[in-house]
Formats: structure tokens, C-alpha cells, sequence
């Protein structure tokens, strides 16, 4: 595809390094030459110096012959009138990050009347995940499929666990637990397990399951963690103010720490069963006084990745709260990923998979559609869910007779509102919801995992 970005900024590059890396010619637009240089210099994109929102700019880019646009600007409305002049002129898809909440409220009227084909909030985006990682506190990270029906939980296997040293083919029959283990991340290595694996301490391990069967695992295996009743919020930026609004909703109480008054005020108004404290969180005593050594719920989402890394270690440290830590930066991941941090989430990351999703599905589509898409072990392996065709080449043979290309998993099948943990003898079907993992290769086609 060739793809056009406008919008240099984080998320910016971002997209161009997940994009570049699946051989699409993409072409960046910024007004900055710096952001320009920055991405040319180092990754895989042609650069022009403009205004997005510039015709000839626009056709300096090839929009006449480009298949995508995404606007990525810090500036809302210069995204949606990017797509809007882009679709006139080029006749393209078009996709804007739209970032304030005011226009929350009018996404599918933006989309219909601008003719976009996604508008993409980040910081709403986190704060659904979050939202996700408190309702199943035992995990670090939820994945979801099927329209909520299947999950994928990642969990870390701690000191002590039962799992240490257990071979894979004996997890059923010592547990009795109806789970599929999916990836494996040990150290800088993602495995797809087979039977003979053995889980070993600080395996990061991703099942999928239906919601009460993983419940079951988690307490076989000594991972309990009790519903989130209530949560602490250090920062009063927009994912706070999703987060603590969609928290509420759910019966849990909030209370968000946030330094700057004029910001305080304003959350106060929109959020008036929220208790919000205006104070500098770094304080310990300020965090000791508001209840953290028994808050069930934490979350540090500063714009500081320093502060945020802190103040989680410290909720860590003091309490037993599920802890999430947001990052922006994800240079230093490895080091990160070592720390004790609770779950990492990665807004600019959560984006990029969205878009990624979007390309692909478009891509190439014949026998299946790409419904969700999620990066796993820092981009090394993809869970992919597929809707099945009536004329796909996996339809209706038994998965024993498929030959599959190496590290390929089969994880789940959802059919009419049954999931399920698919042995060799099970088919795949029209319309069926399809969930693969896989590693060292990327697909856009379910057929795809299929030997040649």
C-alpha cells in the first residue's frame, strides 16, 4: 500500500517504523524539517517539509495514487480537515487521530459525514485497556476477542508457583483447567510452546480462555488478586479523565492526584464523583494520607515516564494495588519490562496496532478478514482474530490435516456464542471467529499460515 502520514510527532514515527517494517511505501509530512529529518534519517519513508492541510502539498505527496492517509498532528480539527481535503483529492481511505474529549461523543457522526474510515483516540484507547487490567486484576495484560467472548491473559510466573518446572502436557491433567497456552516470553525470546515445554520462574505466559475458566486457572495456580473497588490516579491528563469516567461507571471510586490547580478544577467539574486532590504525588506522605497502602487500584500516568516508573515501583512497594504504569517512550522496554512495574501500557504502541489492523485488513481480505490485531513480546508475535470465509482454503478440513508453517498456533474458535479450545479433530467454519498466534512471519490472510 502506499501510505501518507501527516504528523512527525511520537506516534507519527511510531507508525512508520510498524508500517515500514511490513513493506509499505509511505511518505511523512510535518512542518518541522527536524521531525521530517528525523524520520527519513533513520527509518524507511520518503519526507516532505509542508502544511498537511495544503493542497499542493498534499499532491506533492502522490495523494492522487495513495490508498491511506493517517492525520497524526497534536491539532484535532488540522486532522479531520487533512482527511477531508485528502478525500477530495485523492479518493483515498483516511484515518485521524482525534484526541479531545468534547468530540468524543460525535465519533460515528465524524466518521460518516468526513468519510473517514477510523478516528483514533489514544489516551481513550489506554484507558480501555486499563480499565480491562482492573476487571481482572490476577492478570498483567488483557487482550480481548470475539467481541469480549474470548481473552487473552498474559501473566508472569512467579517464585513458589506450581507451574515451574510443569511440562505443558501435563498443565490439563494436574490442573484441570480448560486454558490454552499460547506465547511464552523468556528473557528476549518468545516461544510458541509444544508439549514437552517446561515453564520456568519470570516466564511471561498469555492463555486464552473464556473470562470464568481463566479465573479458575489463576486461583489453581496461586495468582489472586480481588476485584478492584477502588483506585488512585496520580496525573489529570485525558487518559486519567477517560480512565476515572469509565471506573466510576463500573462502581469503583476514584481518587486522582494531579499538581496543577487550574487542571484540578477542571476534572472536578467533569467528574464529580471523583475526589481530586491537588498535590504533588511525588510527596510519599501526600500518598500515604490519601490511602495508597490500601488502595486496590494504581495507576501513575504522569507525562513523565521517570515519575510514573517511581511511583509505581513505590505503590509496589507499600501495597498490594493492581498497579499500571503508562510509558511513552519505548526505547528502553527490555530494561523496563524487568522492573516492577505492574502492567506497562504503551498508548502510542495501542495505536499503532489499531492502524495496523486497518492496513491489513484492507491489504488483502479475500479469504478472511482481519477483525483485531494485537502486537505481543514487544512486536516478535501477533494474535490475530479472523472471520472465516465460506470459500477460505481452512474451511471445513480438521486442523490435523492442515499444514501449518512453523510457530503457528490455532487458539481458539468462537462459533454461535461457543468457544472453543480447538483439538486436531476440529474445524474451522464459516463464520466462524478465529483466533492465531504465530511468530517470525506477519499475514494479512488466514491462508497465509498455511505451508506453501
Amino acid at each position: 500500500m502506499k501510505i501518507i502520514i501527516v504528523g512527525c510527532g511520537k506516534v507519527g514515527y511510531t507508525l512508520v517504523e510498524q508500517l515500514g517494517s511490513e513493506d509499505h511505501d509511505i511518505v511523512v509530512i510535518d512542518e518541522k524539517p527536524e521531525k521530517v529529518s528525523t524520520i527519513t534519517n533513520n527509518l524507511d519513508a520518503m519526507g516532505i517539509v509542508g502544511n498537511g492541510i495544503n493542497h499542493q502539498t498534499l499532491i506533492d505527496a502522490g495523494i492522487t495514487t495513495a490508498d491511506l492517509l493517517i492525520a497524526v498532528t497534536g491539532d484535532d480539527e488540522k486532522n479531520l480537515l487533512c482527511c477531508v481535503i485528502a478525500r477530495k483529492t485523492g479518493h483515498c481511505q483516511t484515518i485521524a487521530r482525534v484526541r479531545n474529549p468534547i468530540y468524543n461523543k460525535e465519533i460515528e457522526f465524524l466518521k460518516k459525514e468526513f468519510g473517514l474510515a477510523m478516528i483514533i483516540n489514544p489516551e481513550l484507547a489506554a484507558a480501555n485497556e486499563i480499565a480491562r487490567i482492573f476487571q481482572f486484576p490476577s492478570a498483567i495484560r488483557v487482550d480481548t476477542f470475539a467481541k469480549g467472548h474470548v481473552e487473552l491473559l498474559h501473566f508472569k510466573v512467579t517464585k513458589g508457583s506450581p507451574l515451574i518446572a510443569l511440562k505443558l502436557f501435563n498443565l490439563h491433567q494436574t490442573l484441570h483447567s480448560n486454558v490454552l497456552v499460547c506465547t511464552v516470553i523468556r528473557g528476549d525470546k518468545v516461544i510458541i510452546p509444544n508439549g514437552d515445554f517446561e515453564f520456568q520462574e519470570n516466564d511471561v505466559v498469555a492463555i486464552a480462555s473464556e473470562r470464568r475458566n481463566a479465573i479458575d486457572f489463576f486461583r489453581k495456580i496461586g495468582i489472586v488478586k480481588n476485584r478492584v473497588g477502588n483506585a488512585i490516579l496520580v496525573g489529570g491528563g485525558k487518559v486519567s479523565y477517560y480512565l476515572a469516567k469509565s471506573l466510576l461507571a463500573s462502581g469503583i471510586r476514584v481518587t486522582i492526584i494531579e499538581v496543577d490547580r487550574e487542571r484540578c478544577d477542571i476534572l472536578s467539574e467533569l467528574l464529580p464523583h471523583a475526589t481530586v486532590i491537588c498535590g504533588d504525588a511525588t510527596d510519599q506522605n501526600l500518598l500515604l494520607q490519601e490511602g495508597l497502602e490500601h488502595a486496590q487500584g494504581f495507576a501513575a500516568l504522569t507525562g513523565l515516564d521517570e515519575e510514573n516508573i517511581l511511583l509505581s515501583l513505590y505503590a509496589n512497594d507499600i501495597s498490594n494495588a493492581k498497579t499500571v504504569t503508562k510509558i511513552n517512550r519505548i526505547n528502553f522496554h527490555s530494561v523496563i519490562n524487568e522492573l516492577n512495574l505492574g502492567s506497562i501500557i504503551y498508548p502510542r504502541i495501542i495505536t499503532s496496532d489499531y492502524i495496523l489492523k486497518y492496513a491489513r485488513s484492507t491489504y488483502n481480505s479475500k479469504d478472511s478478514n482481519v477483525e483485531t490485531l494485537y502486537k505481543l513480546a514487544n512486536g516478535k508475535a501477533e494474535a490475530l482474530e479472523f472471520i472465516i470465509k465460506a470459500d477460505s482454503a481452512v474451511a471445513g478440513i480438521p486442523l490435523a490435516d492442515l499444514h501449518f508453517r512453523k510457530n503457528t498456533l490455532i487458539c481458539c474458535i468462537y462459533r454461535n456464542g461457543k468457544v472453543i479450545i480447538p483439538s486436531g479433530q476440529d474445524i474451522m467454519m464459516a463464520g466462524d471467529s478465529v483466533l492465531v498466534v504465530l511468530s517470525g512471519y506477519r499475514i494479512s490472510d488466514i491462508k497465509e499460515i498455511l505451508e506453501d
